[in-house]
């Protein structure tokens, strides 16, 4: 029980010291960039309609695409232990394959290039 109430002093202690040393150190120097609407660094009085690149779309698409191939290929080394590790193997071989035909044929239609 005093290990219990010793943590909980120095989480306490931690914690409150943290907070006092994020709410005293910052420096609040605001300047003409902080204060426009917009941080990002275009200028926000222009036109809203400006043309968006649908590449861009694309590429966060395809980032999306291989992303979710890594979070289907994490449980692979659980997949190693169930009896029929060919069924795991297939499956797993299945869905690369079809990943990579799917870039294979982005790449050939020209998906990838940048520049036009």
């Amino acid at each position: 029980m005093n290990s219990v109430v010793s943590i909980f002093i120095i989480t306490t202690t931690l914690s409150s010291v943290l907070i006092f040393i994020s709410f005293w150190l910052p420096q609040m120097n605001p300047d003409s960039e902080k204060l426009s609407p917009y941080e990002c660094g275009f200028d926000p009085l222009g036109s809203a309609r400006l043309p968006f690149s649908m590449r861009f779309f694309l590429i966060a698409i395809l980032f999306l695409l291989f992303d979710l191939e890594i979070a289907l290929l994490l449980p692979l080394p659980w997949g190693d232990q169930l009896p029929s590790i060919d069924q795991t193997m297939f499956w797993t071989a299945s869905i690369l394959l079809l990943l990579t035909v799917g870039l294979a044929y982005e790449w050939v239609q020209g998906g990838l290039e940048w520049a036009e």
